[in-house]
């Protein structure tokens, strides 16, 4: 198909994922995944390759440059296979099928690109990551000749696949009335969690290093509870190392997904709204803590990226910024240092710059220079000036380096909205309002939580995933559902409309009615309005991002709290312990970390705090400034309709009452006063 200057243009071209337009002008003949690509295999009695990436993905450009741009690849593929790409950040619940027939088939560990071979039906009969251009070739023809000799053998493998799938996914719930959530109990896992960290660089042992916003969390929390002082030292030293790293950008702020190496040095450049917006959240509650200025820092270079980089004129968060610009991975980001000099005036000053952010002539990562936080009271002594002096020299370096960076080619922007992704964001901004008191922030939040209401939400509470150019075409997962219930419950904390409350209230209502696994206590990734792919999953473990069952858990253990709802207290008290017996048997308690905080959140009541009269606003701001991760927090102006606020209100005064299960202290006037009983 010919398309203007373009030599060829397939089926892709109608779509709006950025990840899909990026290859609807490949000679390869895609098509998005749809009934009719099935249909089309089915018809011509062809295989399927089913191609899963995200428009951030280094390799997946890789790929697209060395194969799929290339016409004796493309003839190979169009001839003998009907070819599908997919968004996996659009349709994760297709990537968790193909993704866990990789882990079961491969032994070469399984990323992206994610290339599936299936059976018309969609059934996998094997999977693999990225292939140079000659071995995918190999592996085409390989696939080619058993399709010509032996697809009794396609059948079989698909059938074992299939069988593999569903095992994957077999239900480990147990009869939960014989567990109980104990000190102990979680006692032992926080252990076995402290035990996995590295206490001199931070975050897992080992390398690659991802930001786990969730174990951070889990760490601070249990400090909170238990007073182990290994599990502070744990969260702070991963904190200070990653806002110190190569892997946070020093001159436009904003995390990339990860590390390469177990330094937090060398970055997999991309940066995902998914990571910022959870960071986020843990920075303010690490400040809350421990009240560091370069958390502080942190949070206020990284609101400043998701600003300027990710921000939407529809008040919503694009997805991503790629890895690579001028097909290269890093090049917007690294510096020689003869650059660097370049750009001061006083070469004494530049000295010191490079000194602390790691500068040299060799370079740090391929002969150029990613830049990191060194030890600062080493350049203090070093060269003899005032913490004062160098905050002004690293001030004036960091706004050189960005105007002169604005010159270069910038990597290409996801600018596909993503409702599960915009939820992290919007809580993320709650907590960063909350720990540091900038109402920017809290605006923010509210614009984005308004979109996600007038642009993403249905009346019956129903979502979509996800929006482009004024188009909303995917129908929500379990995701899109808990990360935007908790970003309206965290907002309700914040500013007390308790129209948050209500909007949440009718999410997880919409969630039980539409998602709920009748033979457990969890919730299917995918609503029951869906059309039925070869398995219908659920999302228990946690990774970088919470699993959505986790989130929901949590969810409805708050939400019941706020609205006296016991229905979603047991609900979720009962989802916590039917996940004990997998806790147990895993050798990875990491990957359990939001069901650790869970089970804390449900160890003990909460303090429920309320706020009532015409101060509400300052003196709840003043409370939450403080780490309280037990508490949840009501109230206004007014009692509204909330059962935790009757007849609590007096006339022209605000009063603070602080209660665990309904019963309350008596109330005060005064946040330092409520404070005091809540600590």
């Amino acid at each position: 198909m010919l398309d203007g200057n373009h030599k060829y243009t397939n089926a892709l071209i109608h779509e709006s994922s950025p990840y899909l337009l990026q290859h609807a002008h490949n000679p390869v003949d895609w098509h998005p995944w749809s009934e009719e690509a099935l249909e089309k295999a089915k018809k011509e009695n062809k295989l399927l390759i089913i191609s899963v990436g995200y428009a951030a993905c280094h390799w997946c450009h890789v790929m697209e440059h060395e194969s799929f741009e290339d016409s004796t690849v493309a003839k190979i593929m169009n001839d003998n296979f009907v070819c599908i790409k997919v968004d996996r950040e659009e349709r994760p619940d297709i990537d968790d099928v193909y993704m866990s027939a990789c882990q079961l088939i491969s032994q070469r560990g399984c990323g992206w690109p994610l290339n599936s071979f299936a059976l018309p039906d969609g059934r996998p009969v094997w999977a693999g990551t990225y292939f140079p251009k000659e071995q995918w070739i190999n592996v085409l023809q390989q696939f080619v000749k058993i399709k010509n000799e032996d697809t009794k053998r396609l059948e079989e493998s698909a059938d074992n696949i299939a069988k593999g799938i569903a095992s994957m996914d077999k239900d480990q719930m147990i009869d939960v009335s014989n567990h109980t959530v104990d000190k102990e109990f979680i006692q032992q896992f926080g252990l076995d969690i402290i035990g996995n960290i590295d206490m001199v660089h931070g975050g897992s042992r080992g390398a690659p290093k991802f930001p786990m916003p969730n174990m951070i969390d889990f760490l601070l929390k249990y400090y909170h509870f238990q007073k182990d002082e290994r599990a502070l030292i744990a969260a702070r030293v991963t904190l200070d190392e990653m806002a110190k790293g190569g892997i946070f950008d020093q001159v436009g702020g904003g995390f990339s997904r990860y590390s390469v190496d177990s330094v937090w040095l060398v970055p997999h450049f991309e940066k995902m709204l998914y990571d910022n917006g959870q960071l986020l959240s843990t920075y303010a509650n690490g400040y809350r803590l421990l009240k560091s200025p370069l958390y502080k820092s942190t949070i206020e270079k990284t609101v400043d990226f998701m600003k300027k980089e990710l921000l939407s004129q529809d008040g919503a968060f694009y997805s991503s910024l790629d890895a690579d610009s001028e097909k290269e991975e890093g090049k917007f980001y690294v510096w020689s240092k003869a650059e660097v000099d370049g750009l001061f005036v006083d070469k004494a000053k530049a000295a010191i710059f490079c000194t602390l952010f790691d500068i040299t002539e060799d370079g740090n990562w391929e002969e150029k220079n990613i830049l990191r936080q060194t030890n600062k009271k080493n350049v203090l002594a070093k060269y003899k000036i005032s913490e004062t002096n160098l905050e002004g020299i690293v001030d004036e370096g960091v706004k050189a380096l960005y105007e002169a960076r604005k010159k270069r080619v910038r990597p290409g922007t996801d600018d596909k909205v993503l409702t599960s992704w915009n939820g992290l964001a919007i809580k993320g901004l709650t907590d960063a309002y909350l720990a540091l008191g900038n109402m920017e922030y809290l605006n923010l939040a509210q614009n984005t939580a308004n979109f996600v209401v007038n642009k993403q939400m249905e009346k019956d509470g129903r979502l979509y995933r996800n929006y482009k150019n004024g188009k909303s075409t995917i129908n929500g997962f379990l995701d899109d559902y808990a990360t935007s219930i908790d970003a309206f419950i965290s907002l309700y904390q914040a500013d007390f409309d308790d129209t948050w409350l209500y909007r949440a209230e009718r999410l997880a209502d919409y969630v039980i009615a539409n998602f709920s696994d009748e033979g457990s206590m969890m919730f299917f990734y995918t609503s029951k309005i869906d059309p039925p792919l070869i398995a219908r999953k659920k999302e228990v473990t946690d990774n970088v991002i919470s699993s959505s069952n986790s989130i929901m858990a949590r969810n409805l253990n708050k939400l019941g709290e706020l609205l006296s709802r016991q229905d979603f207290i047991d609900r979720s008290q009962n989802m916590g312990k039917s996940v004990i017996e997998m806790l147990k048997k895993s050798r990875q308690p990491m990957f359990y970390s939001n069901w650790c905080s869970h089970y804390l959140d449900i160890a003990q009541p909460p303090y429920e705090v309320a706020i009532l009269g015409e101060q509400s606003a300052s003196i709840n701001h003043e409370i939450q400034k403080e780490y309280f991760p037990n508490a949840v927090f009501l109230g206004g102006k007014s009692e509204g309709k909330l059962e935790l606020l009757k007849d609590k209100l007096r006339e022209g005064e605000t009063i603070i009452y602080v209660c665990q299960n309904k019963v309350c202290k008596m109330p005060v006037s005064t946040a330092k006063e409520a404070l005091k009983l809540i600590k």
